[in-house]
């Protein structure tokens, strides 16, 4: 058993009785303990690296070591009570039973609030709604761990890969395939998680919880076709480095300060990324400020010895990913070979040192050795704050303002409230409350099922599971045929679900199971009305069958929408909620899987078929485009006259390096040759919107930018800004954008730097377009 400071050991007999105080947070400094209240460990006056260097001089080399590892024991002698570094916190507070991980559930606070799985809320392309989740999500956490149900407040999310291939069962878990989404996110999410305020600036050195953004580098492969994220190499060039895979971490470290990083399992090039110095010391630490510790993902230092092979030895895996600027590592193997490590001098102690200096760090900065955490800053953040009224509104905010319409043929929806007679709900995913919540999910506050919101709306209904699972192994169409034929109007909720896309499963298809879309097909064709589609799902589906079929006439994408989704979509379908998410993936077609999942290029190659990835490359045919999304009302956009359209870097050439002649004769300059005053010019962009239809809606506005000249390794266009409006019936508004030419007219070169090239550029929302020329 592992004991919690402070505790009470009181001998009878052999039987050794605990008295500890289970709803008191662990704490180490207890200003109680006749020993540790005089350490300047414990000393908050005392800046954060003196009180550090004092604790480590105290500890011996097996406690050292004994800290390395992402189940801290305790130090009894100072004071120190157990520490877990690992707590999940993807979309709301999750617990797992059978993991040993930093929250637990099962005391006072038996649940915690789940906003919708974050593929979803990525869809509402709203920073300020992201950041609020997170903000809810840390009060969450720290209210659990006030309660005294928790031994760690660093969280392991969020979760800022790529989804760069469709089929990857964890691109649930992330923004989706754009990098700036990606990094606009983690940014929102991380200083809403950790106590920041939205625009940066109050944090200082306390912090909430602890935020963590993964794996870094490159990881989107997790088992394909007896390939595992494990053994996996991610050959990946300079230029896909530069523009699509790091920017997202740089943003997450830059601007949100997250306090965490995981290394991950693959390999980049050959090397191990928890192993990588230039990867975790040189770029995170030393190019982008990185102040906080670094975590390996769990397991992944055994892996560089017994399944790469990277290492030959275990002290050599071990000495690798500590001199690389690893911290701690999820699992046993530093606990189990840094001494021998040491002894074989494969490893100085200092290494060691240094990663206890970021450990302790962060705990010290968390509050942790401040003595009572209910008498520090977030100490007042009772159990009242978690399943909070307020965030499970938020809940429902989130899942209304994500869901996507992607097809509403004979305007079907929204349904009448009055006028709407009978209901059929069919589908395997309409009465599931644990399909809404996707994966790393805790127990929900309270969960309502599609079906359950739209009884909410609807008297004369029925429901019928259609199929025994979402994989319809055992499908009963007569029943369901026979229901349809008795409503009005049908509801089909199919779709995926933990079973066909998770962590360690990704998919093989981009299709529904044959039998689910058989009986799709069906049942719209036995209706008396053209049916609604909803779909939950985290990756795209191709659905053409449906997007053609004209007894389908409503299409809803509303990935996994968390404990409230049910209600946001029933809200939705009867018209209480204009639907404005929009999609932040590309939906591929069936053919796309004879493209190499293992295939990391983002650029196409003609030449050989290779059609490239994402929005921002790929060039075959699409289900449905990134930012595709249909409303209930009809907008219209116009870029306003600008004072001047017209960029001049005047950059003078400092080499024969510096100014550059590429394939297709255009001049350009590296980035970082350009001064900082060019740089921080500014491009007013001004956007009319208006809402022509005769409901009140609210609609993100996703301004992009192209080349001029394409080809070239060039994006096809490139999401430069984003931001939602809010419009009643018939109004419109001005929707500012400022862009930096630096940041959002540059691209990266094959050597992987960011380049600006002169000539036009051309903004471009929905089918406007408005030309920036550059001047250089």
């Amino acid at each position: 058993m592992k004991l919690k400071y402070p505790f009470v050991l009181i001998h009878i007999s052999t039987v050794v009785f605990i008295l500890a105080e289970s709803s008191r947070p662990p704490f180490a400094c207890d200003s109680s303990h006749p020993l540790t209240k005089s350490y300047p460990f414990c000393k908050p006056t005392l800046p954060i690296n003196q009180r550090v260097q004092d604790l480590i001089s105290r500890l011996t080399l097996d406690e050292k070591i004994s800290q390395l590892v992402n189940s801290a024991p305790p130090i009894p002698r100072l004071g120190i009570p157990e520490y877990e570094w690992w707590s999940e916190a993807l979309h709301g507070v999750a617990y797992f039973p059978t993991l040993h991980t930093g929250m637990s559930l099962n005391g006072t606070i038996q649940s915690a609030t789940s906003f919708p799985q974050v593929i979803l809320t990525a869809a509402s392309f709203d920073v300020h709604l992201w950041y609020r989740i997170g903000q809810a999500v840390g009060r969450e956490a720290r209210a659990i761990y006030n309660a005294g149900q928790a031994t760690g407040m660093t969280f392991w999310a969020p979760n800022i890969n790529i989804f760069r291939d469709p089929r990857w069962g964890r691109g649930q878990e992330t923004p989706g395939e754009d990098p700036v989404v990606t990094g606009k996110y983690a940014v929102s999410f991380v200083r809403g998680i950790q106590g920041d305020t939205f625009e940066a600036g109050k944090l200082g050195h306390h912090l909430q919880a602890s935020a963590c953004c993964k794996h870094f580098t490159a990881y989107d492969l997790d088992n394909w076709k007896g390939v595992n994220r494990f053994v996996f190499n991610a050959k990946v060039s300079l230029q896909d480095l530069a523009d699509t895979y790091m920017p997202p971490f740089r943003s997450c470290i830059e601007e949100g300060k997250a306090s965490g990083i995981m290394c991950a399992y693959n390999r980049v090039n050959g090397v191990p990324n928890c192993a990588d110095y230039n990867l975790l010391s040189k770029t995170a630490r030393a190019q982008w400020g990185f102040n906080g510790y670094i975590t390996s993902d769990c397991d992944a230092v055994s892996i560089i010895h017994e399944e790469q092979g990277y290492a030959k030895l275990p002290e050599d895996a071990v000495a690798d990913v500590l001199k690389a600027g690893m911290d701690v590592n999820c699992g046993n193997y530093l606990k189990n070979y840094t001494k021998s490590a040491v002894v074989k001098r494969k490893l100085p102690i200092s290494e060691i040192d240094r990663a206890l200096h970021n450990l302790f760090s962060v705990r010290m900065r968390l509050g942790l050795f401040d003595g009572n955490p209910l008498q520090q800053p977030f100490g007042k953040i009772g159990p009242d704050q978690v399943c909070s009224q307020e965030h499970q509104n938020l809940a429902l905010e989130a899942a209304r303002n994500s869901i996507v319409l992607l097809k509403n043929n004979y305007r079907l929806l929204p349904f009448s409230k009055a006028k709407t007679a009978s209901l059929a709900v069919i589908g395997p995913n309409a009465n599931s409350a644990k399909t809404l919540l996707g994966n790393y999910a805790g127990p929900p506050c309270k969960t309502v099922t599609p079906l359950q919101g739209l009884q909410r709306y609807v008297k004369d209904i029925t429901y019928h599971p259609g199929c025994n699972a979402v994989n319809c192994s055992y499908v009963l169409t007569d029943q369901a045929v026979k229901v349809a034929k008795g409503a009005e109007y049908v509801v089909l909720v199919m779709g995926l679900d933990q079973t066909q896309e998770r962590e360690e499963l990704d998919r093989v298809d981009l299709v529904l199971s044959p039998k689910q879309q058989n009986l799709i097909s069906i049942v719209a064709r036995a209706a008396k009305n053209p049916v609604v589609l909803v779909l939950l799902s985290g990756g795209p589906v191709d659905i053409s069958f449906a997007k053609y079929d004209k007894h389908i006439g409503s299409i809803l994408w509303a990935g996994y929408p968390g404990e409230a989704g049910g209600l946001a979509l029933a809200e939705i379908i009867f018209g209480d909620h204009n639907p404005g998410g929009r999609l932040p993936v590309t939906w591929y077609p069936q053919s796309f899987v004879k493209v190499p999942m293992t295939d990391m290029r983002m650029r196409p190659e003609p030449s050989s078929g290779y059609p490239g990835r994402t929005y921002r490359f790929y060039q075959g045919q699409k289900v449905f485009e990134f930012g595709y999304g249909l409303s209930y009302s009809n907008y219209s956009y116009e870029f306003l006259p600008v004072a001047q359209n017209t960029v001049y870097l005047n950059h003078p050439v400092k080499s024969p390096k510096a100014e550059l002649e590429n394939s297709n004769a255009l001049k350009h300059v590296p980035v970082s040759e350009i001064g900082t005053e060019l740089c921080s010019k500014r491009i007013p962009v001004t956007v009319r919107a208006q809402n022509h239809g005769d409901m009140a809606g609210r609609h993100p506005l996703l301004l992009f930018v192209r080349s001029a000249k394409a080809g070239n390794g060039r994006p096809e266009k490139q999401l430069v800004a984003f931001q939602s409006v809010i419009l009643n019936a018939g109004e419109r508004a001005d929707v500012e954008f400022e862009l930096s030419p630096c940041e959002h007219l540059s691209t990266a070169n094959e050597d992987g730097l960011m380049v600006i090239e002169e000539g036009s550029h051309f903004l471009s929302i929905e089918d406007k377009e408005s030309e920036i020329t550059v001047i250089l």
